[in-house]
């Protein structure tokens, strides 16, 4: 911008010393014979002189001209420069955004599948906990079974004790009947009637 600035200054004061020794000088009173003034200032000489003050003056509004356009050029790569890293850097910016777009929807997905999980992990415990219940259920299912059948047995035991321990004894002959026979042996079937209070006919 300052080389804008001055270029604009030294390009005005060329113009100003060209027009002002132009119109100074101009009329049928300043001939290239006569002297020549810029400013009040008498110029003398000869017109190579005079020509030689044009391309100075030529030479300083064609610098300040360069200047000035020099100074453009470099305002407005700069400009294109500033626009460019604006443009970055709003490309940036979005890209950090949608980037933390991303992490944000990673993070609600991550505690969304967390809270799935521990629902589900919950879920597990629960019927974790019923097959327990069931488990203990039938364990005291199957001892109550085994209690029983235990009993059962000791019961059937002590029956078949008491049946094998009962004996039928034999019932003694009556001797008052009949002395006679009170030293006769009897016949091998006749021993299981006397079992059941029976006699066998004589012969």
């Amino acid at each position: 911008m300052i080389l804008v600035l001055l270029g604009l200054l030294i390009l005005a004061v060329a113009a100003v010393v060209a027009v002002a020794g132009i119109f100074t000088n101009a009329g049928g009173a300043h001939e290239l014979t006569n002297s020549f003034s810029v400013f009040g200032h008498q110029v003398t000489g000869s017109t190579g002189t005079l020509f030689l003050f044009g391309v100075i003056v030529g030479a300083v509004a064609m610098l300040g001209l360069g200047l000035l356009l020099t100074g453009a050029r470099r305002s407005s790569r700069l400009g294109s420069a500033a626009r460019h890293g604006l443009a970055d850097s709003r490309r940036e910016t979005a890209a950090v955004a949608q980037r933390r777009d991303d992490l944000v929807e990673q993070r609600d997905t991550a505690r969304a599948d967390a809270t799935l999980a521990a629902r589900e992990r919950d879920g597990l415990a629960g019927e974790r906990d019923d097959l327990a219940s069931q488990r203990d259920d039938m364990s005291d299912q199957r001892d109550a079974i085994a209690q029983e059948r235990a009993e059962l047995m000791r019961g059937g035991s002590g029956a078949h004790e008491r049946t094998a321990g009962t004996r039928v004894a034999p019932m003694p002959p009556n001797r008052d009947a009949d002395p006679s026979q009170e030293d006769e042996p009897e016949p091998d079937g006749a021993r299981g009637l006397h079992l059941f209070g029976h006699r066998p006919a004589s012969r």
